[in-house]
């Protein structure tokens, strides 16, 4: 808890600066500074590393190839340049030892006595890596070794140690050579004259055990080198592998981050991520186009944001500061922001809150643009009056029930005709509820079908206490509800009342006129039969005459 409140108040401090304008100049350049990220330089630069680091692996390897091609070399030379000087060594370290030791007196046919002052003038520290000092007396023939070895005794040392001529002929001149070992493997060769009785000394150092190290050191760096060219071939592919997978994951990217701003865009909406700690707003393209500003990949300053928010209907700081003091989870707004051509937009703002207790809680959601659907609102509530006014004006009784046969709305006639007084119906409520409280002055009522034949349709025929007429017409909805207009007919009532007075007078004058008829009918066949027989008459007093 107390985290969460040192944390309320550093973004207090935090919003607290920027409502100054020195503050916003920092807010600005720190945006300006973050506006072109190190991926965005990277990304430019991936097509030069991508054709630059296989070379540089290459590159890499050869120079390591050659550097510890050369440091073996140099090692190979050391070892050979040592192994010279012992040799050399050596041999001129036995052969003044043999030459201070009395020779003649020993001959070479003692071979006890020369195999020992072999071991006194050869130290055994010397005899390492397989080396073998043979004496030979002036005819060739091994008469001594060290290390012991008497299976060689009596044996040409030509046939032994392979050509020697050249080291048996120059002695210290010919330097050193390669000859053949005992065993027959490579091998380098020292000689030395000695004086009568014996004929020289030659030290043997087999090549094998002494670059053995060495062949091991080349074998190690050659499994270090090839080691080492695999994992960076294999880090080679891999940097190629995920630099393909970067390059398909940028482009699934871009294409849903298309899709996204597509949506949002022909859905009129923008996306809205709002770091409270630093005062940063990151807008998709869609928002910039809501606002008609050109889109930029830009943070966008505080400062820049509140100057577009209508100040009557938000405040972005007391916004925030609420925020961070309830601990809200998520925030819905409606305000107004300006346009760029000048004119105010509404915006329905739905964001949820992210990292709370964290460093750096943001804002992340959608802000919808409103402003048709406040504007279609607005026309409703026009329309509503208007037709509310229409209602109201009617000199009919008009009442409207839902599907559910709940009151929608009714004008003051049917109150009146209800004797609703104090306004104790409301809309909502049930029609038997209405009814309920309804005090109906009616004496009689019959109902008149439509003259259309609808079913959803009828007319009755209601008479009042205080002599009116009403004929009520009720017409379902097209939603399940209906609508009920009640019309004062007593005028017609009554002019219909005097034209049937009217038409039964007539029917009497008809009548009499008919018995009048009647009557003047027999009176004219009276007076035909008269004049018959006075033209009867008459003619028989003429013919009398």
């Amino acid at each position: 808890m107390a985290q969460t409140e040192a944390h309320g108040v550093r973004h207090r401090k935090s919003f607290l600066q920027l409502k100054d304008g020195k503050a916003a100049t920092l807010v600005a350049g720190y945006a300006r500074q973050l506006s072109h990220p190190a991926y965005e330089n990277l990304v430019r630069s991936e097509s030069l590393l991508r054709r630059l680091v296989p070379v540089l692996i290459v590159l890499f390897l050869a120079i390591a190839g050659a550097a510890r091609w050369v440091s073996l070399n140099s090692q190979y030379d050391q070892i050979s340049g040592s192994v010279d000087a012992e040799m050399h060594f050596i041999a001129e370290l036995v052969h003044e030892r043999l030459l201070r030791a009395d020779l003649k007196a020993i001959g070479t046919s003692e071979q006890i006595a020369l195999q020992n002052l072999l071991a006194d003038a050869v130290p055994h520290k010397y005899l390492q890596h397989n080396r073998q000092v043979v004496l030979s007396d002036t005819n060739g023939l091994i008469v001594a070794t060290l290390p012991y070895r008497p299976e060689l005794n009596a044996k040409s040392v030509s046939s032994v140690l392979g050509d020697v001529v050249l080291l048996q002929t120059f002695g210290k001149r010919a330097e050193r050579q390669n000859i053949k070992a005992i065993d027959g493997s490579e091998a380098l060769g020292v000689h030395r004259i000695l004086p009568l009785p014996l004929g020289g000394i030659s030290l043997v150092q087999p090549l094998k055990p002494t670059f053995a190290a060495w062949r091991k050191n080349v074998s190690l760096n050659v499994t270090l080198f090839v080691g080492t060219s695999s994992i960076l071939l294999v880090i080679l592919y891999a940097y190629f592998a995920q630099s393909a997978r970067a390059r398909e994951a940028d482009g699934i990217y871009s294409e849903v981050h298309e899709r996204v701003d597509t949506a949002l865009t022909r859905g009129g909406c923008g996306l809205w991520d709002w770091d409270l700690s630093r005062g940063q707003f990151y807008w998709s393209k869609s928002m910039f186009e809501l606002l008609g500003l050109e889109s930029r990949d830009e943070i966008v300053g505080f400062m820049e944001v509140s100057e577009l928010v209508n100040s009557e209907d938000i405040d972005l700081y007391d916004l925030a500061c609420e925020v961070m003091e309830e601990g809200l989870t998520h925030v819905e707004q409606v305000f107004r922001m300006r346009h760029n051509d000048g004119h105010w937009i509404w915006i329905r703002l739905k964001v949820e809150i992210s990292g709370i207790g964290s460093p750096q809680p943001k804002l992340v959601g959608i802000a919808e643009d409103i402003t048709e659907q406040r504007l279609q609102e607005r026309d409703a509530k026009m329309n509503d009056m208007r037709l509310h006014d229409a209602i109201e004006n009617l000199p009919e009784a008009f009442v409207l029930w839902d599907d559910k046969k709940k009151l929608v709305m009714c004008n003051s006639k049917y109150q009146e005709l209800h004797q609703f007084t104090g306004g104790i119906i409301k809309p909502g409520m049930s029609y038997d509820a209405v009814m309920s409280l309804a005090r109906t002055p009616l004496v009689s009522s019959q109902l008149v079908r439509g003259l259309d034949g609808d079913e959803k349709t009828r007319t009755l025929e209601a008479k009042l206490e205080d002599g009116r007429w009403l004929q009520i017409n009720e017409r379902h909805t097209q939603d399940g509800g209906f609508v009920s207009v009640g019309t004062d007919i007593t005028s017609i009532k009554l002019h219909g009342a005097k034209l049937m007075e009217s038409e039964k007078r007539l029917m009497a004058t008809i009548s009499d006129l008919q018995h009048s008829r009647q009557i003047l009918e027999e009176q004219k066949q009276q007076y035909s039969e008269l004049v018959e027989k006075y033209s009867q008459e008459k003619k028989n007093a003429e013919d009398a005459n």
